[in-house]
């Protein structure tokens, strides 16, 4: 499963939004509608599933799906 296969199950169960809505462009809190809560909780799920750690300055930082993407594939290096 690739990084963005798993944050499309993540994002759609956080969210309640449909998996085949989310693109690595999609902005997180225009296009899917996150609020503060709900990334607080997209955060620790992504920790989670990937087994990295966010700080809250990365998490910040985090507007679209595709900025996910590249933390979570830079943290595999």
């Amino acid at each position: 499963m690739t990084t963005l296969e798993t944050l499309r199950r993540i994002i759609s169960e956080t969210l309640s939004v449909q998996p085949e809505e989310i693109t690595p462009e999609s902005n997180l809190r225009v296009d899917l509608g996150m609020d503060s809560l709900d990334e607080v909780e997209l955060v620790m799920a992504v920790e989670e599933d990937f087994g990295v750690d966010i700080d809250d300055d990365d998490a910040v930082n985090f507007a679209t799906v595709g900025d996910i993407i590249k933390f979570v594939d830079s943290q595999a290096d």
